[in-house]
């Protein structure tokens, strides 16, 4: 999954800057369906990243069934946060 390819795909634009609050807010329900929805572990590992980075993803526990999965979204969490550094 390309994240330009998904940014398009849901918010109609591949500049975040140019999302119009009701666009973001349409694009992230569409995205909560299609993780509900989506079987293949790794497109939904992507579509629940997606999800985490606009604030809006699913408690681990409900997201992911298998145990490496949600170990694999709390490194993503962990890698966010340090990237965003002190502060």
């Amino acid at each position: 999954m390309d994240f330009d390819d998904q940014l398009r795909r849901y918010f109609g634009t591949d500049d975040l800057t140019t999302i119009a609050p009701a666009t973001l807010e349409t694009g992230i329900d569409r995205m909560r369906v299609d993780l509900g929805m989506e079987k293949d572990r790794n497109r939904r590992f992507a579509l629940w990243s997606l999800l985490y980075l606009f604030n809006a993803s699913p408690d681990l526990d409900v997201a992911f069934e298998d145990e490496d999965d949600r170990n694999a979204a709390r490194d993503f969490m962990d890698m966010m946060t340090q990237a965003q550094g002190p502060g």
